[in-house]
């Protein structure tokens, strides 16, 4: 199998560093990009959109079947559409980011977006492409068979602060002051609690994953680090990649 045929799965808390480590290796590979993150965040806008209480379970359970997502895997420009809209940048404004969390806690939600992710994979294989896909439980519960699962780590203070210049460079504003990066430590905080918590697929390091912690590294050297791993496990792999 070449490295440009791996399934490979990150997952990671918030603000890790997973999409642009994930979009990297994915360049560097010439692998196709899915961030299920955004499949989340695209059903939770579509629910703020349709005035749902997504602290409700049974009213977001309801709809869960109704948007339509579709998404692009280039990971040069990846993007999602609800009912053919590209909602690529309203998801990612507060609202949906406080929504998110209690909208993908939600079994309906999460058994409706698992399948749609193993579908685009599918989709990729049948291309004859490879695929890096991010997320929470890609390696342990999306594509517990994926040629090489990475869980990737940043300490606490390190993924807040990265989190605060990201959502700052979004908005066109200037570097985070020291009230922004407390008060995203603590949405992350809460982010993870719920993420760790929930019943259905909880945030976990997946069995047979290598754990990075990019608390100390530039992003060079994680995707570099992660490239490493994929190669590795390509050339010890004993079976084909998944969808084979």
């Amino acid at each position: 199998m070449e490295s440009s045929a791996a399934v490979v799965a990150i997952d990671g808390p918030s603000g890790s560093g997973k999409s642009s480590t994930s979009r990297g290796v994915a360049r560097a590979l010439g692998l196709e990009y899915l961030d299920t993150g955004a499949m989340y965040r695209a059903m939770a806008w579509f629910m703020l959109q349709q005035r749902v209480d997504v602290a409700d379970p049974i009213a977001v359970a309801a709809l869960a079947e109704r948007p339509v997502l579709a998404c692009t895997t280039d990971p040069d420009a990846p993007t999602i559409a609800v009912d053919g809209h590209d909602v690529s940048g309203p998801i990612r404004g507060e609202d949906v980011t406080g929504a998110v969390s209690p909208v993908a806690a939600v079994p309906q939600v999460r058994t409706r977006l698992v399948a749609l992710q193993r579908q685009v994979v599918a989709q990729a294989r049948a291309r004859g492409h490879g695929i890096v896909v991010e997320g929470r439980d890609i390696g342990s519960v999306v594509l517990p068979e994926a040629t090489a699962k990475v869980y990737l780590t940043a300490d606490a203070a390190a993924r807040a602060a990265r989190r605060a210049s990201e959502d700052a460079g979004r908005t066109g504003g200037q570097a985070p002051e020291a009230g922004d990066v407390a008060a995203t430590a603590a949405s992350l905080a809460e982010r993870d609690r719920i993420d760790s918590a929930r019943a259905v697929s909880p945030l976990t390091i997946a069995p047979g994953a290598v754990h990075v912690d990019g608390t100390h590294l530039t992003l060079e050297q994680v995707i570099e680090r992660v490239v490493g791993i994929v190669r590795e496990k390509v050339r010890t792999a004993g079976g084909g990649p998944v969808g084979r």
